[in-house]
């Protein structure tokens, strides 16, 4: 049977859901066969974007979540398992961490002899190929040129031609590699390995001003169904795919996509498949969701019957791929192959798994060093603390810094053109946000600021774009931008994830994509669906985003503005819908924008403006919660709208966000300045104690529940439940409250397993509820002394008497007209207030 054959018979297997280890043996050995079998290891990298160190220089402390110099130990570990092993990189190599910055910034391969460090640490490593990714052409095409030379192993793409050329690669699109193997008897033999490569053709937007005039791009599908033919024509007994390029979709086949590793797997010919851009890792919980759907099989870790894997990034996995081949009538077959990936360190515990190479970590010791000492040059200090852990929910201060500095540039930039008078507004979206594990967060203390902080602020090489567009083509792209949200379902009692997955993979929306344009003032209403996808797809007629307002009045949809963005952004039909929008193209980098505004300024005090907001969604039992590092605990107390709930398995923590708080500038319709609670009730409404209706009103005398004081309560001591409360009646939504009145005993049942939640409260209950308040609060329990005065107090119920007597006394409950306390009587939302308040 020819290898054609084999791997259509497999996968029409699984595509009749047969497993791969029911159609061929998972191990054959030539004493069953009596033919050649040569067993093959195949191990990737990708996405390392120079993270050759365990290091953080933006934390100047070591990380072994990172560095090839850990994922050395693993490729050194995995080839000595095995006779017969080849290497490859799939490309983001000299892009995204300070030491690139250092060797672009300072120049670093210009001085004769110098080797970028990512070389010099995989000539170290022999690797065998290496494929581009889209990062490689961020500083242009000399430089690619400049650093890919100090590579000892060759590059291939197939799918970038050269401008103007009707049919000519720029790269070598394949290679085929003679490799000496020795099969399972000991014998030695020659196999021809085809290794071809792939990049998005995004890179020609992405890149418009390094690569227009001198290259193009074409579909990968089509490329591969091109070049792989020509791949066996010149011999080659295996073809590795190298796809910078995520998943993809498993439905439909979109020509020219970004993402296409899934389709490439329907291309007859492939034996195996690298692919990588997405930072996610193959075989992995990342593609939990998928397995056995699509004939995708994580247990043997292939696509459609395509041995695959994915390395993550940064260096944090090695990707492997065993492939074993059969020497039939004088050709290799593949007759079997299954993937893993291996990482260098405990996601659960972030401890590392190996040592790092000591010998890479000698080999660039001069540049790390100079990195190092590049990071810690001051620009300049900060009066307040700089985070981004939830820059996705809140308006946030490292994307405001960002925004000033460009806003500030465009602003002198146009002064005595033909732009000058414009409004000037900015975009800019957070870069680590967590999209690159729980450490990729800025964390910038009060004090000096440094280049390390800058980078930490603005992550990538881009410069400086302002794009003209009017007022509705300003919407349309905060339209875009708001398909970072998941829709919210008001009606449902469970908790809701607001954030969608930090992933360009659907449906997830990299936070990188998640432009604020300041200079306007803005609400996302996300119980609305998605105008668009990430890919920017219009799916719904639908809108979200809602009271756009320009110098505090409704936005003009016909008013021209500009838009100060970056390179990147400005090729998007958003910011450059009619395709002449780009106005200014700037030769500065946005990164040393940022830098300039903060050395004009000094001092800083980066606090933002709180432009744009999320629509208050006004029902109680809706809770919405988000992922971010556990870092963020310290500063989720200091934000009145975000609570710690936990930190969970992967290293993650689990926050809530309050989308129903009132700003402290609401005011009800039904409560004037003069009403007798007015004060009470605005208190606890600015400190998310007590909220109004969805209607814009309050309620003051609207009766309230037993579950609704506690909950009340609850909010005004700060309390969460550590346990579970033993009463079965009590809604979900409010389970939390209730339990944590319970556990500090504010609260009891009307039985063991009752609380009767929707009881309305009456006023000796209310009496009791909120002295053991005042008691907990207190931290001792208080012992009444008088009398009660009032005339009806023989209607209290003697369970209650002391409470009540308490109550009085301590001044948190008054009686009402007549010398009375109607002890039965139901309490108003306006006496609850009232109440609470008084245990401030």
């Amino acid at each position: 049977m020819k290898k054609n054959q084999k791997q259509w018979w497999l996968r029409s297997a699984l595509g009749l859901g047969l497993a791969a280890s029911a159609v061929l043996p998972s191990t054959a050995t030539a004493a069953e066969t009596n033919e050649d079998v040569v067993d093959l290891r195949l191990m990737e990298t990708t996405d390392l974007h120079s993270h050759v160190m365990n290091y953080d220089y933006f934390s100047g402390q070591q990380d072994d979540t990172v560095g090839l110099v850990n994922t050395a130990a693993l490729i050194n570990s995995a080839r000595d398992e095995v006779s017969n092993s080849m290497l490859f990189d799939n490309g983001d190599l000299i892009q995204g961490n300070p030491m690139a910055d250092y060797v672009v910034d300072q120049e670093v391969l210009d001085e004769e002899g110098n080797v970028h460090p990512v070389y010099q640490a995989m000539n170290l490593l022999d690797y065998d190929a290496g494929n581009y990714g889209n990062h490689e052409f961020n500083y242009g095409l000399d430089f690619l040129d400049q650093a890919i030379s100090g590579s000892e192993f060759p590059y291939v793409n197939a799918n970038v031609y050269k401008a103007g050329a009707e049919d000519e690669n720029y790269f070598d699109p394949y290679v085929i590699l003679d490799r000496e193997v020795v099969d399972q008897d000991g014998e030695t033999h020659t196999i021809k390995v085809g290794v071809i490569g792939f990049v998005p053709p995004q890179i020609m937007t992405w890149d418009k001003d390094n690569l227009e005039g001198h290259v193009t791009t074409r579909d990968l599908k089509e490329t591969a169904e091109k070049f792989i033919p020509k791949m066996k024509d010149d011999g080659a007994d295996v073809i590795v795919g190298i796809a910078h390029s995520g998943l993809g979709s498993t439905e439909e086949y979109v020509e020219r996509a970004e993402n296409q590793t899934y389709q490439l797997s329907t291309v007859d010919g492939f034996d195996a498949l690298l692919f990588g851009h997405s930072h996610q890792t193959f075989p992995s919980q990342d593609y939990a969701s998928l397995d056995g759907k699509h004939n995708i099989d994580l247990s043997t870790g292939t696509i459609n019957g395509v041995p695959t894997t994915q390395a993550g990034f940064w260096g944090s996995d090695l990707g492997i791929i065993d492939l074993q081949l059969e020497k039939t009538a004088g050709e290799w077959d593949v007759v079997d192959g299954q993937s893993e990936a291996r990482p260098i360190y405990d996601s659960e515990t972030g401890e590392p798994l190996v040592e790092p190479d000591q010998e890479i970590v000698d080999a660039v010791k001069e540049d790390h060093e100079g990195t190092k000492e590049y990071v810690a040059t001051p620009v300049g200090e900060t009066e307040a603390p700089l985070y981004s852990y939830f820059s996705q929910v809140l308006d946030d201060p490292t994307v405001q810094i960002v925004n000033d500095a460009q806003k500030s540039y465009i602003e002198k930039y146009i002064q005595g053109t033909e732009l000058e008078g414009l409004p000037v507004l900015s975009a800019a979206a957070p870069f680590k946000a967590g999209r690159d594990g729980i450490g990729d967060y800025t964390d910038i203390p009060e004090g000096g600021l440094a280049i390390k902080d800058t980078t930490s602020l603005y992550k990538y090489p881009n410069t400086v774009r302002a794009t003209k567009i009017n007022g509705a083509q300003v919407i349309e792209w905060l339209e875009w931008s708001a398909g970072q949200f998941n829709q919210i379902d008001t009606a449902t009692e469970k908790a809701q994830q607001l954030v969608k997955e930090n992933t360009s993979t659907e449906p997830g929306f990299p936070s990188y994509n998640f432009d604020v344009i300041d200079g306007l003032t803005y609400e996302i209403d996300v119980t609305e669906p998605a105008r668009y996808n990430n890919d920017g797809d219009k799916i719904n007629d639908s809108h979200r985003i809602v009271n756009v307002k320009f110098n505090g009045e409704p936005i003009n949809p016909e008013q021209d503005f500009l838009v100060a963005t970056n390179n990147y952004r400005a090729a998007s039909k958003f910011a450059n819908p009619d395709g002449d929008n780009v106005v200014i193209e700037s030769p500065d980098e946005n990164r040393q924008v940022l830098v300039n505004y903060i050395r004009e300024n000094g001092t800083i005090n980066p606090q933002a403006d709180g432009n744009w907001s999320f629509a208050p969604i006004d029902e109680e039992d809706v809770t919405l919660t988000f992922r971010s590092s556990p870092e963020g605990q310290q500063y989720a107390e200091q934000e009145e709208k975000i609570t710690y709930l936990e930190t969970q398995s992967d290293g993650f923590a689990q926050y809530a966000v309050e989308l129903t708080a009132s700003e402290p500038s609401v005011s009800f319709p039904d409560v004037p300045e003069n009403y007798w609670a007015a004060d009470e009730i605005y208190a606890l409404v600015e400190d998310g104690v007590i909220k109004g209706y969805p209607n814009g009103n309050f309620g003051p005398e609207d009766k309230l529940t037993r579950v609704q004081f506690a909950m009340l309560l609850t909010r005004e001591l700060g309390l969460t439940a550590e346990g579970e409360s033993p009463f079965e009646d009590v809604p979900e939504r409010y389970q939390e409250a209730v339990t944590a009145a319970f556990e500090n005993g504010i609260v009891n049942g009307v039985s063991a397993d009752r609380f009767d939640p929707d009881a309305w409260i009456n006023r000796e209950q209310m009496a009791a509820m909120v002295v053991r308040a005042f008691e907990f609060k207190d931290g001792e329990e208080y012992d009444p002394s008088g009398d009660l005065p009032f005339e009806d107090q023989n209607q209290i119920r003697i369970g209650f008497v002391d409470e009540v007597t308490a109550a009085y006394e301590l001044d948190l409950m008054i009686g009402v007209p007549g010398n009375k306390f109607a002890p039965k009587g139901t309490a108003s939302r306006a006496e609850a207030a009232t109440v609470v308040h008084r245990l401030r």
